[in-house]
């Protein structure tokens, strides 16, 4: 591992610039001055952009992409230390070492700068080895500060999202379904709730490895997001489950998702090894209704739906409210969909082609 570099991580791994490829920005009003400290940086392998007061200097910060700033006490527009106190704000929710160039008798001037958030300070006239020496260590910490920055982020991506298919995962799943039902029961709002399982996803395991599972996975996961609107919340629930929140929708619009994902997967084939379909089944619960009154109820509800579609032949789409009625949906013309089971019909079952739902 270089000197410069940050220490690695495992799972955290990235390629990393040396220090000697950062880019600087040095301010001041005395033209010998920045050409002498451009010298140095440069000569040091260093990116610099020189400007001739702090105005200009938090001009260039404001467009990104630097990685320490070198600021003259004494300018005009906008002193060193003004300009300081601007560049931090701009920058409080990352770290962006700034350096004071000061003269040795300035004390005062140092003192207010560490305080307003400087991080070092130069005296002048400057000593190379001495500025190169800050420099590089102001750089360091940067470095460190941005790979644990990093890691912090990584890791929350990692709590909140599924790996494999980029939705979010079981332990957001619940906090956000707390959320949407406290909503829901405080403004009086629908909510529906659908589980969705894997058919057969063992056999697609067994035809052509795991990888190829992996895949259908994939695939359901990229059919729900395309199945949904933009305020709706899809997780993964399980190995081969997923659930979906559907906010301020009844019964016709969540049937109508259900149907856009049965359209989505019937138009593609899982693997071209095997060529097998990718099939789901489709269990739905609503709020409000009789027999569920709460966010866990609303859940097993779903979740017991499923499981129904499954126990009647898989590939189907079950209500809970309903009595547990099953239809499958058929992606042809309405004329050829199939009408409700003689036992659906009994139970008073939805048509099998349910109403669009309503805007997105």
């Amino acid at each position: 591992m270089a000197e410069s570099d940050p220490p690695s991580s495992s799972g955290l791994s990235q390629s990393v610039r040396p220090l000697s490829d950062s880019q600087l920005v040095v301010a001041d009003d005395d033209r010998l001055t920045r050409e002498a400290l451009e010298a140095v940086l440069t000569a040091r392998g260093f990116r610099v952009d020189t400007v001739a007061d702090g105005q200009a200097a938090v001009e260039r910060v404001a467009k990104g992409s630097v990685d320490l700033v070198l600021l003259d006490v004494l300018m005009p527009r906008l002193t060193g230390l003004e300009a300081c106190r601007l560049i931090k704000g701009m920058t409080s929710h990352g770290f962006l070492p700034v350096v004071l160039l000061t003269v040795r008798t300035d004390s005062a001037s140092r003192v207010e700068g560490l305080r307003i958030g400087a991080d070092d300070y130069v005296c002048k006239p400057f000593d190379q080895e001495e500025l190169i020496a800050r420099v590089e260590s102001m750089l360091r910490i940067k470095r460190l500060y941005d790979h644990v920055a990093d890691a912090r982020a990584r890791l929350e991506q990692l709590s909140l999202f599924d790996p494999l298919t980029g939705l979010f995962n079981y332990r957001y799943l619940h906090a956000r379904l707390n959320e949407e039902f406290k909503r829901a029961e405080r403004y009086h709002d629908p909510l529906a709730c659908m589980v969705v399982d894997i058919d057969n996803l063992r056999s697609h395991n067994e035809a052509s490895g795991r990888a190829a599972g992996d895949r259908v996975i994939q695939k359901v996961a990229e059919a729900l997001k395309k199945s949904v609107r933009e305020v709706d919340v899809v997780a993964r629930f399980g190995a081969d489950e997923f659930l979906v929140l559907l906010p301020s929708t009844h019964f016709a619009g969540a049937t109508t998702v259900a149907e856009r994902l049965f359209r989505e997967l019937g138009e593609q084939r899982a693997l071209e090894a095997s060529g097998q379909p990718i099939g789901v089944s489709v269990g739905i619960a609503l709020y409000p209704s009789r027999d569920v009154r709460s966010k866990d109820q609303l859940l097993r509800a779903a979740d017991t739906a499923m499981h129904h579609a499954k126990r009647d032949g898989a590939g189907r789409l079950s209500v809970y409210q309903q009595q547990g009625q099953l239809y499958t949906p058929q992606l042809g013309d309405p004329g050829d969909r199939p009408q409700p089971s003689a036992a659906a019909a009994q139970r008073g079952a939805p048509p099998s082609h349910p109403p669009e739902r309503g805007p997105e």
